[in-house]
């Protein structure tokens, strides 16, 4: 009987959907084939300003003005949450040529979810996304909080969609509470050629990213630099297949 039961046990566990919290990527062996994009080194002034978390009713308005000032273009990953609740929002966005990207339905922890409920989480948002731009599929993708395991990626290549995180010295944590001058210093100070900067334009009080944005759109465009969307930014570099 009990024998029975320990079979029993095994089987289900084997039919459960795989946990995603699993072994993290290393960077060393993912981004030297273009599976992950973390920046895309380069001899030119070009760098990739992106936002998560949105599109939110205050502040995506404000950061879609102060970047239409600049010409400056981005790259906005969306919730699918969000996407339902402003779609009017994301229409202006894709109308003023940046760029849409997928961010997951409801901003999970990914660790703690099956990868049944990951590819869920992905498709659901893709579905929305693709009202926006009919007939283009979006294929750039950023994890909730950055969280990508191997399983995860494993799945975004079987989804073929591209992973997109962020350079990790241009973090400026704008999320946590921090000035406008703190957040935009810190931009300026780690400015590198192929930048991706991570931005937020919802999940919170975003008053002092929109005066954070001003400076950093002034500054860098003094120094010589474009802003582009991360696609193109990767289009600069052939190993990325774009």
């Amino acid at each position: 009987m009990r024998k029975w039961l320990v079979m029993v046990s095994m089987m289900i566990l084997i039919m459960l959907p795989a946990p995603a919290d699993a072994q993290q990527v290393e960077r060393s062996m993912v981004e030297p084939k273009g599976e992950v994009i973390w920046e895309v080194p380069m001899p030119f002034k070009k760098v990739a300003i992106t936002f998560d978390d949105g599109p939110h009713p205050v502040y995506t308005p404000q950061i879609l003005q102060i970047l239409k000032s600049y010409d400056a273009k981005a790259t906005f990953f969306l919730t699918g949450e969000r996407i339902e609740r402003f779609p009017d929002l994301v229409k202006r966005e894709v109308k003023e040529g940046h760029e849409i990207g997928n961010h997951s339905f409801s901003h999970p922890n990914f660790g703690s979810l099956s990868l049944r409920d990951i590819e869920k989480e992905i498709s659901t948002t893709e579905e929305l996304l693709l009202q926006f731009q009919p007939g283009i599929r979006p294929k750039l993708f950023r994890p909730p909080g950055g969280d990508l395991s191997m399983p995860v990626l494993g799945l975004m290549k079987e989804m073929d969609l591209m992973p997109i995180l962020w350079s990790w010295h241009q973090d400026p944590k704008d999320w946590s509470g921090r000035s406008s001058e703190a957040i935009s210093a810190h931009v300026l100070k780690n400015i590198h050629n192929g930048d991706i900067i991570l931005l937020h334009d919802s999940g919170g009080n975003r008053k002092e990213t929109v005066k954070a944005l001003e400076t950093i759109l002034s500054a860098l465009t003094e120094k010589g630099y474009q802003f582009v969307t991360v696609q193109e930014l990767m289009e600069t570099d052939p190993v990325f297949g774009f």
